[in-house]
């Protein structure tokens, strides 16, 4: 086994000695490539990045690490095996590190099990009369007036047009449970022509880009350096524009986490995780992605605003003393909500806020047409993530394209935020708990991303 371990340990060191050529230089100059336009005001907002590198890292960050660590936040349900609704595609990654480990039912909280937007003992009874009575297809005088009331809405609720995402059928056996803390995010050595495929697929399809206008980097194509794009992005209304960006920043999160926790060493006895300078240079130097890396980066911060601005206005709706985040246990949860409702009052204090009243705020037939156009695109990357062949790749695409998804939908749901009583059931604005999961873990990511990103600075400083 030894010796077959030091096999494995040339092999990876061939590899590396095989990755393209960084360019070297002065010392700071590899942060420079990396982080000169990373700086300063950010295109459609009036915030700037150190305003926000300051309040993720020192203030937000620890808080939300420590919420996401909660059995509430830890655990989520997700069915991996739906198939690509897109091609004819079966192929899986053999990888080990692509494995997603599901929990065992009788180690999730009876209270996550028992309903999955419910937030009470109370409310879970409700619902499973509720269950009961649309399963007969019975909303008849037989029934109490409130769970008349309460079929018939989460029925409007499960049936309504305001979600961005495709949602998975958590009915089916093949929904379960996974430990987010067991199964984090990291490179798995899932790549090349699939994953370039599912990119390809969100970008070229999906981000309201026209045939004839070439995407920088896109594999295949001769590069105008992205001039063309660009003058188009540049051209576009602020809608489209930010939809592009939110998927840039969300792409570049993901590839700052997986160059974050790179597989450094592999061994019988340990495997040793850790930041991959180079690995992070592929995917951000300004020389070697012909200025392209910054770029990602700062749509990485757009993506910020756009989330942490739904978690401040979000508020009123966790704010209720009727909203429990419900495990079964009582003093867990009250600190757990304790915390929750911190951050989002941190999230409220932020000073600098994106201002969403741009959007959709023009002619009003058009506005609604163009906001349409806006959910069906966002819902339809949410089915590309049935098409990743990496499970736990796959599971924090879902993850995480449905916690952008829920940030959108807050952000359009102001009125019926505002509206929301004080006590009693909220049903003109419904969150589920796979939405509320999804959600923080979502903005966790991008927190992550946003922390590690000093690290890098730091790391790239001092390279020779």
């Amino acid at each position: 086994m030894a010796a077959g371990s030091g096999s494995l340990l040339r092999v990876l060191g061939l590899a590396a000695l095989l990755l393209p050529v960084v360019p070297r230089g002065s010392p700071g100059a590899a942060e420079r490539r990396c982080f000169c336009q990373v700086t300063g005001h950010l295109d459609d907002c009036t915030c700037d990045v150190e305003t926000i590198d300051a309040f993720n890292n020192y203030k937000l960050f620890p808080r939300l690490n420590a919420l996401l660590e909660s059995d509430y936040f830890r655990y989520y349900k997700v069915n991996l095996k739906k198939p690509c609704p897109f091609w004819n595609d079966n192929s899986h990654c053999g990888i080990r590190d692509c494995a997603v480990k599901p929990c065992p039912s009788d180690e999730v909280p009876d209270g996550i099990r028992s309903g999955s937007y419910k937030y009470s003992e109370e409310a879970n009874n409700l619902a499973e009369e509720c269950e009961e009575a649309k399963r007969l297809g019975a909303v008849d005088g037989s029934l109490s007036k409130e769970t008349q009331q309460a079929v018939l809405q989460w029925t409007r609720h499960d049936d309504s047009s305001d979600s961005f995402c495709e949602a998975d059928d958590f009915s089916s056996p093949d929904a379960e449970y996974v430990d987010l803390l067991l199964n984090p995010e990291r490179y798995t050595g899932y790549k090349g022509p699939d994953a370039w495929k599912i990119w390809n697929s969100i970008y070229e399809e999906n981000c309201f880009k026209p045939q004839n206008v070439k995407r920088p980097l896109a594999s295949g194509r001769g590069d105008d350096g992205g001039r063309m794009f660009y003058k188009w992005l540049k051209g576009v209304c602020v809608e489209k524009r930010a939809f592009y960006k939110l998927i840039s920043g969300l792409h570049a999160s993901i590839n700052i986490h997986l160059s974050a926790r790179y597989l450094l060493q592999d061994t019988w006895s340990e495997k040793k995780w850790g930041p991959n300078v180079t690995e992070f240079q592929q995917r951000f130097d300004e020389v070697i992605t012909r200025g392209e890396g910054p770029r990602r980066l700062k749509n990485l911060y757009f993506l910020y605003l756009i989330e942490l601005r739904a978690l401040s206005k979000v508020l009123p709706f966790f704010e209720r003393p009727d909203f429990q985040l419900y495990t079964g246990n009582k003093s867990h949860d009250a600190e757990v909500k304790n915390l929750l409702l911190e951050i989002l009052h941190l999230a409220k204090s932020f000073p600098l806020h994106f201002d969403e009243n741009s959007f959709f705020a023009g002619n009003k037939k058009e506005a609604a047409k163009l906001k349409e156009e806006f959910r069906l695109h966002f819902k339809n990357i949410s089915k590309i993530m049935d098409c990743v062949g990496c499970f736990k790749c796959r599971l924090w695409g879902k993850l995480q394209t449905q916690g952008l998804g829920t940030a959108l939908k807050i952000l359009f749901s102001e009125n019926l935020i505002e509206k929301i009583p004080e006590s009693g059931p909220s049903y003109g604005f419904q969150l589920t708990r796979q939405e509320i999961v999804a959600l923080f873990n979502a903005f966790g990511r991008i927190s992550t991303s946003v922390r590690e990103l000093e690290n890098f600075r730091n790391i790239l400083r001092n390279l020779q």
